[in-house]
């Protein structure tokens, strides 16, 4: 676990090993989210990003009757 230290200006930097797993890079925007007692980083991604991340997911799933 990696711990950040706040600074006067309440900025933090984002350790490297983590940065280089989320391939964040300089400029990107992050969505900041409370969660309880705690922050929570999303990196935010262009849309076109997500073309094809569902490809091959069963569609086969039974629908009840007024949603077919």
């Amino acid at each position: 676990m990696d711990a950040v230290t706040v600074s006067p200006k309440f900025q933090i930097v984002i350790p490297r090993r983590i940065r280089q797993s989320l391939d964040i890079q300089p400029g990107m925007k992050v969505q900041v989210i409370r969660y309880g007692d705690r922050i929570e980083l999303i990196p935010l991604r262009p849309i076109e990003e997500a073309r094809g991340f569902l490809r091959g997911i069963d569609t086969t799933v039974e629908r009840e009757q007024d949603r077919v």
